[in-house]
């Protein structure tokens, strides 16, 4: 049988861009798409995404538009890849050509910034309560993706039977796909771990030493736990890939954009200087005030979040966020 599928993938950012490198190897005919007109004409012409994953050739039979129909109409398979705040409006906007006869996943982490929901929350409203979906996640730096460097991935489906279909896409020999069909769980992980990772980039920007970052990162593990257990996800999948696999990665590697964030806030830049400094976007800000909104409507205690949330919306000073976190009352 044939095992070429058709795919669209919407966001030709770095993990867009990477994913469809990654198709194609596994021998798939794809099309990226992207809003910004002037970016998908250089990719056209240049076939290198200079500003997302610099030095990577991109494969010529690699397809390139800006039409949401054209990418669409055709796909069997259509892959999200934007960052959370365009996930409902890009869903919806492709919502009256995703038939039947096409399967949908998204690789996109975070919650709704307008509603404080989970991604598949979102899609359930947007579609229906029948829809058959899945999520990407676990620890993957994209232009490691790109060079075909081993990384191993977790995939959640809104059944199991979705979730094998997926993995038989993207599994590879140096691309490992394991499977769930714990949705929420696998949301979870890849949502807080962002805002732990700012926080490990704060401590790392204000010289605390590496002790404080294993501090940081395991107590951080407490909060992602806290949280899955209240929710009713599964620990299982926080103590796998999509939540300590991606923790630990993200956490500490400066590919990581919310760690190097969170460097910048610790060096002394504003808000508004580490993310020009960043230049992409950082999905722990809005992360970071939604989860604290979220543990304090579930009365769980999550100090880490609460004090990142305090320096990026509530003006509280890196520094003094820190503080805070050791003076806490002894633990029992």
């Amino acid at each position: 049988m044939n095992m070429t599928k058709k795919v669209a993938i919407l966001g030709a950012g770095s993990w867009g861009t990477a994913l469809a490198i990654h198709l194609i190897r596994n021998e798939h005919d794809v099309t990226l798409w992207g809003r910004n007109q002037t970016l998908m004409e250089l990719l056209a012409k240049q076939h290198v995404n200079a500003h997302f994953l610099p030095g990577i050739p991109l494969p010529k039979e690699l397809q390139f538009t800006t039409s949401l129909r054209a990418a669409l109409e055709k796909a069997e398979i259509v892959l999200i890849a934007v960052p959370s705040h365009a996930f409902a409006e890009v869903l919806a906007k492709s919502k009256p050509y995703l038939t039947s006869d096409k399967q949908l996943i998204w690789v996109t982490k975070g919650l709704d910034p307008k509603k404080g929901t989970f991604l598949h929350e979102v899609a359930y409203e947007i579609l229906d309560n029948d829809a058959q979906f899945a999520a990407l996640s676990g620890p993957s730096f994209a232009k490691e993706v790109a060079q075909g460097l081993p990384t191993a991935v977790i995939i959640a489906g809104s059944n199991i039977e979705t979730a094998k279909y997926f993995q038989d896409i993207f599994h590879s020999k140096k691309f490992r796909v394991y499977i769930t069909d714990d949705l929420l769980g696998v949301e979870i992980g890849g949502s807080v771990k962002n805002i732990l990772a700012i926080a490990t980039g704060i401590a790392e920007g204000l010289g605390l030493g590496a002790n404080a970052r294993a501090a940081l990162i395991t107590r951080g593990l407490t909060e992602i736990l806290r949280l899955t257990d209240k929710l009713g996800a599964q620990r299982e999948t926080i103590m796998g890939l999509a939540g300590l696999g991606d923790l630990i990665l993200t956490c500490t590697e400066n590919q990581s954009r919310n760690h190097r964030f969170g460097i910048a806030l610790g060096q002394g830049l504003s808000i508004a200087q580490s993310l020009e400094k960043i230049d992409q976007v950082v999905e722990g800000v809005s992360s970071s005030l939604l989860v604290n909104q979220l543990a304090e409507k579930c009365h769980i205690e999550m100090p880490i979040t609460k004090e990142v949330a305090a320096v990026l919306h509530h003006d509280k000073s890196p520094a003094a966020a820190m503080t805070e976190l050791m003076s806490r009352e002894k633990p029992q």
